[in-house]
């Protein structure tokens, strides 16, 4: 269950010293080929960390030999130096990857190396210990550190999240996997997170990128946990070809969809100080657009957030919620359900709010619009005081 089950990937994770804790806070993620073929999508965010400008000038050329990832540190709003620093990191990589004789795909060099950085804002990188970090996250790759490296890029999450997807008999299958971290600063822009996911499967880096935007779209993009988006937001996909097998288009889209999809879910069970898992369901919407913005709206509403953590169906704030959109439809033909339970019908009370149960977990709730056919599923959870807790007792 991790970015080295597909074949062709190496990995680390190692404490470089980043974070004062002595904790794990630099991953290394190699493809070994033969193919170098990989895509990206990344943060809406107008404001971007240098690891972000310099990833997406990177994957212009569709190729990627190594991604590096840091915990510890954004290295976001840090002016030249911090670019430089990328940079800087990037060389290294490439240096000693060739120095330690990864050289099966021809050699490395930065301009094949991404860069991936998460922690607090506004502050340069100790590069006195991230480069030493390289060269010992380079020594320790293995085909087995895949683990080791979705626990390096933890922050403020309280577990590591990984997923896998293997299609075919085995020796005649391919696979997907990948590694994500993100706890905080989760609301939809692409990507709001990072996210590495690796694949053994022979394709090209257009095919790559038309598999990524389209599961992203469905699936990180409708995470909306705190409705904060981050400057470091990246999702990459790498494929390495060392399967040999060709998949079809759509069943390769799917096993990427599959994948994001347990790492959105994973990435909202573990978000910040939550107590309740949201799942809304918007339905009956004129078109996909509609049924998107209906559910950000209903999971953006601090009110109702506030009300499931208490466990309270309280679908008026839902329709308020509704209401601020731009999206088709009549007040007096909307209908909520809270956990199947119709609590408003036709704008109106409807069942017995006392036969709704949200003790559990998972709470869902549904919208219908009355206005079409369309639908769409948003993710988010409830407002508690420890998040509130979690985010002013120390930076983040």
């Amino acid at each position: 269950m991790s970015i080295t089950a597909a074949k062709g990937f190496t990995a680390a994770g190692i404490a470089a010293g980043i974070k004062e804790n002595g904790n794990p806070d630099l991953a290394l993620v190699v493809n070994t080929g033969p193919r170098l073929a990989a895509a990206g999508v990344f943060t809406s965010n107008r404001v971007k960390a240098a690891p972000v400008l310099w990833s997406e000038q990177v994957l212009k050329g569709g190729q990627l030999s190594a991604v590096v990832l840091n915990s510890g540190g954004a290295n976001a709003c840090t002016g030249p130096q911090g670019f430089q620093d990328t940079h800087a990191t990037a060389e290294k990589v490439a240096a000693s990857l060739n120095t330690a004789g990864y050289d099966e795909t021809g050699g490395h060099d930065a301009g094949t190396v991404a860069v991936c950085s998460t922690g607090l804002i506004g502050l340069l990188l100790p590069m006195d210990k991230v480069l030493p970090g390289v060269d010992k996250a380079v020594a320790q790759l293995s085909p087995h550190g895949g683990e080791k490296a979705a626990i390096a890029i933890k922050t403020t999450d309280s577990v590591h999240k990984t997923a896998q997807v293997t299609v075919g008999e085995a020796g005649e299958g391919w696979t997907v996997g990948g590694m994500a971290k993100g706890a905080g600063m989760l609301a939809p822009g692409l990507a709001t997170m990072l996210v590495v996911l690796t694949t053994d499967a022979d394709l090209p880096a257009e095919d790559l990128d038309a598999a990524l935007r389209s599961a992203t779209r469905t699936t990180f993009d409708r995470v909306d946990s705190d409705g904060c988006m981050s400057t470091n937001d990246t999702v990459l996909l790498l494929a390495s070809g060392a399967s040999g097998v060709v998949p079809e288009k759509d069943a390769f889209t799917e096993a990427v969809r599959t994948v994001c999809d347990d790492l959105a879910r994973q990435l909202i069970g573990d978000a910040e100080g939550a107590s309740k898992e949201i799942r809304i369901e918007v339905i009956n919407a004129a078109n996909e657009d509609d049924a998107v913005e209906v559910g950000r709206s209903i999971a953006g509403n601090n009110l109702l957030k506030c009300a499931v953590h208490g466990e309270d169906p309280n679908w008026g704030r839902v329709l308020s919620a509704i209401g601020t959109t731009s999206a088709a439809f009549e007040p007096d033909r909307l209908n909520v359900a809270i956990n199947d339970v119709w609590v408003c019908k036709n704008g109106s009370f409807g069942e017995d709010r006392e036969l709704v149960d949200m003790r559990y977990r998972e709470v869902r709730i549904t919208a219908d619009l009355a206005a079409g056919d369309s639908s769409a599923v948003i993710w988010s959870n409830d407002l508690t005081a420890d998040y509130v807790h979690e985010n002013s007792a120390y930076s983040s």
